[in-house]
């Protein structure tokens, strides 16, 4: 069974139309929600890296449920390009 966040970050993968970096669509799913000025210690900032954090988790437990895979690795200036796989258009299904 996929978390909603694991469920919102295949669809979005899925429909894009070439390969992506997972993280682009991080915001996405959690847009930030603290004043712009906020503090790095600010518990509104730090509930928000905590959800972020969160969908990387969410992005390596797809990969290694097979879900999605890496069609461009990343080269050091650019994150790994992924895309779903046949069985993760299938588990949104």
């Amino acid at each position: 069974m996929l978390s909603t966040d694991e469920r919102q970050l295949l669809k979005l993968i899925s429909q894009a139309k070439e390969p992506v970096a997972p993280s682009d669509f991080f915001h996405t799913i959690h847009p930030p929600n603290f004043d712009a000025n906020a503090g790095e210690d600010d518990p509104t900032r730090e509930a928000w890296t905590e959800l972020q954090l969160g969908l990387y988790g969410a992005m390596l437990r797809l990969h290694d449920l097979g879900l999605i895979r890496v069609v461009v690795p990343a080269d050091g200036a650019n994150p790994d390009r992924m895309e779903a796989t046949p069985q993760g258009i299938s588990a949104l299904d």
